[in-house]
């Protein structure tokens, strides 16, 4: 565990706080622009808005996955040969814990909360746009949504864990980019 300042321990509650200030941070930017996007606009773009939800929510739950996967010995390597995007994938690795519980817990979560919260509005304009008022629609996208996100994520964990080093590293050399 990492000593702070005359060698006391971190609080136990400091992790559990910024995770909990960054939820609701991203939870508020997510939804207000998910709301912004989607009012007034069609069933074809709320279908696109919540295509992109649960895109990211499996995206950044590959990457997760796969931070805590990956063997750090080919970072190393790419570091030694100055290849962009190493020193950002061993840094990831070196925080796999605090990756992890960003990338499937906060932005994870989120994303799968705002997704439904964008298959309800398509449920409003389906029901809207049919002149119908019947439970079967609701039905049918809540479990649409839900059959999407638990089957991407499944099938995103199987991708992370077999391609874990490649995950990690394209991760890093995203990071790369708003640090070189």
């Amino acid at each position: 565990m990492k000593k702070t300042q005359k060698g006391k321990s971190p609080s136990p509650y400091r992790w559990a706080i910024t995770v909990f200030l960054m939820a609701v941070a991203l939870s508020a930017v997510l939804s207000l622009a998910s709301e912004s996007m989607l009012e007034g606009a069609g069933v074809a773009a709320a279908l696109l808005m919540l295509a992109l939800f649960i895109g990211l929510g499996i995206l950044f739950d590959i990457i997760g996955v796969a931070v805590t996967a990956a063997d750090p010995k080919p970072f190393h390597a790419m570091a030694a040969h100055k290849e962009k995007g190493a020193k950002e994938s061993l840094m990831l690795l070196r925080n796999a814990g605090r990756v992890s519980s960003v990338c499937n817990d906060v932005v994870g979560d989120i994303c799968g909360i705002v997704s439904g919260a964008t298959g309800a509005v398509i449920v409003t304009q389906l029901q809207r746009a049919l002149n119908l008022r019947t439970m079967l629609i609701s039905v049918a996208v809540t479990a649409l949504v839900s059959g999407l996100t638990i089957g991407g994520k499944a099938l995103g964990k199987t991708v992370a864990l077999k391609k874990s080093t490649r995950v990690v590293y394209w991760a890093g050399r995203f990071l790369h980019l708003f640090h070189g």
